[in-house]
């Protein structure tokens, strides 16, 4: 067959090839439309390929894929800490308490605990590029509804959005990353990755509390609109098409719509509203009580779907997770590190303002200053620990990071009214210095037992962990600070000794927390390394 017939029966088989440039001599001249109008389309689609082009020829071409991801995340995140400085603003002009509008912040990890694993298995098959794109397109249709919100509904139903669009982003993301990166070099790109993790809500503090007090909270998130916008036009002309993320080939997208048809579906919806439904117990506990029966009908459905999802783990022909990889250690191992680490952290990050100023008596600037180094540490850690778990390998980071967050949360247990603020800011940056350091290793330990293909259900699995952790953590540590007040009868005492002594238990809860963590860290192994041979 000539390769004319060739174009032919290409062209029966995908009517849109009678308009492509490769096949129609005609389509290249007039644009794919066939019309004078269309070449303007065709000029912008050069553009973008010939950037994608370079930037695949280049030697930096993962680099390119990293700083073109981390542009979209930063302008996702930057908003997830300075949106809460907003609270008590947005409470009084819509009438609502801040009890109602915590929803804002307990309304996307639902939601992200719900679309997590579905988006990870579909960007699985048809493209985590697509994928990161759907999701920017969410963000900004959030940020544009949050701005316009004119009531506290559309308030919520804006920010529970966004958590789905976190979900497309996080997990293709993620994906995207350990695609393009070797094995034995994924952990210095997922430093990088934690650095935006937390520096962006650090930036975010700095840039949006002038941003909110200057031209009010809505303009916050018009500002990340434009940021997202940006983004958005960074990743669709410097993103390079994958060679096999997405299917292309008339064969290739039948491939794609049968496996998608045949994934266990059943067994993954079951593990979204499983979680979805463990966080909403964890969420409404303080708020109902532990013992309410909202409280333990979600505990309940939670139990029941996850034992129903590890049978179709067990038993379904096309199981979301292949039940293997839960037998293997560098899989199994960092989803515990991961949610017992995030338990410590988060825990002790909610606590730590409430410790100053009922505590030492701190004020709310003064508070601010001092709880900025534990982010910061965080941030400037997490690229550095990667390059570091190269050279000494992933388990020990992993172990080392682990350690550091327990002693942190140790020193917290032990915090008496006549310690130094140098003591507490050490406690503080051995928290951001451990995170710092445990979580690129188990990232890229866990990428590095699963297939290419599944990339993005083992990133979504990460993440599931990491919201649980933090949710867990935030709500059980809260709930035993709040129990010793109300059981030693401190409520509206004066900050002093009695009430810095009720945050002893539950930093020593989650220094117990974080322990389990680091004997999880011991039982991982490091990504295999050619060693460099003696001259």
């Amino acid at each position: 067959m000539t390769e004319f017939e060739d174009d032919k029966r290409l062209n029966r088989q995908d009517p849109e090839g009678l308009l492509s440039s490769f096949t129609d001599p005609g389509a290249e001249a007039m644009g794919a439309m066939g019309t004078e109008a269309g070449s303007d389309l065709n000029w912008f689609m050069m553009l973008r390929e010939r950037v994608q082009e370079h930037a695949a020829k280049s030697s930096k071409y993962s680099w390119w894929v990293l700083w073109s991801l981390l542009a979209g995340l930063f302008a996702l995140n930057f908003t997830f800490t300075v949106f809460i400085v907003a609270l008590p603003k947005v409470a009084s002009e819509f009438h609502t308490s801040i009890g109602v509008l915590s929803w804002t912040m307990i309304g996307p990890l639902l939601a992200y605990g719900l679309a997590a694993p579905l988006f990870g298995k579909t960007g699985d098959i048809f493209g985590h590029r697509r994928l990161y794109l759907f999701g920017l397109i969410g963000a900004m249709v959030s940020a544009i509804l949050t701005a316009l919100s004119h009531n506290v509904d559309m308030l919520l139903l804006a920010r529970t959005l966004d958590g789905i669009q976190g979900a497309a982003t996080g997990t293709a993301s993620g994906a995207l990353i350990n695609r393009v990166f070797r094995p034995d070099e994924r952990v210095k790109a997922l430093g990088w990755w934690s650095l935006i993790g937390a520096g962006g809500p650090v930036i975010g503090v700095s840039l949006g509390s002038p941003i909110i007090a200057a031209f009010g909270w809505r303009s916050l998130f018009w500002f990340q609109f434009i940021l997202i916008a940006a983004a958005f036009c960074v990743v669709t002309f410097v993103l390079p098409k994958q060679r096999g993320d997405a299917p292309e080939t008339l064969e290739q997208k039948a491939k794609a719509r049968k496996e998608f048809k045949q994934t266990d579906w059943l067994g993954s919806w079951s593990l979204s509203f499983s979680i979805t439904a463990l966080m909403l117990g964890l969420s409404l506990g303080p708020i109902k009580g532990w013992t309410s029966s909202l409280t333990i009908s979600g505990f309940i459905i939670a139990t029941i779907l996850m034992v129903f999802f590890v049978y179709r783990l067990n038993h379904a022909p096309h199981p979301l997770i292949p039940a293997k990889y839960f037998k293997r250690r560098n899989f199994a191992f960092p989803i515990v590190i991961r949610a017992c680490c995030n338990f410590a952290y988060f825990g002790a990050f909610f606590l730590f303002p409430l410790l100053m100023e009922q505590g030492y008596g701190y004020s709310v600037p003064q508070v601010g200053g001092l709880s900025i180094a534990r982010p910061i540490t965080f941030a400037i850690c997490s690229p550095i620990a990667g390059y570091v778990a190269i050279k000494i390998g992933e388990r020990r980071s992993a172990v080392g990071g682990a350690f550091f967050l327990t002693l942190s949360l140790t020193m917290f247990s032990f915090l008496h009214p006549s310690t130094s603020a140098w003591v507490i800011a050490i406690a503080l940056a051995l928290s951001g210095l451990g995170m710092g350091t445990a979580m690129p290793s188990s990232s890229a330990v866990m990428a590095n037992e699963v297939k290419q293909s599944e990339f993005g259900v083992m990133s979504a699995a990460q993440m599931l962990a990491v919201q649980v952790g933090e949710v867990a953590g935030i709500e059980v540590l809260e709930t035993v600070q709040q129990g010793l007040v109300h059981s030693r009868h401190l409520t509206g005492a004066s900050p002093g000794p009695s009430l810095l002594a009720t945050f002893h238990l539950p930093f020593l809860i989650g220094a117990i927390v974080g322990g389990f963590g680091l004997i999880a860290a011991l039982f991982i192994s490091d990504v295999p390394r050619d060693k460099p041979k003696l001259k």
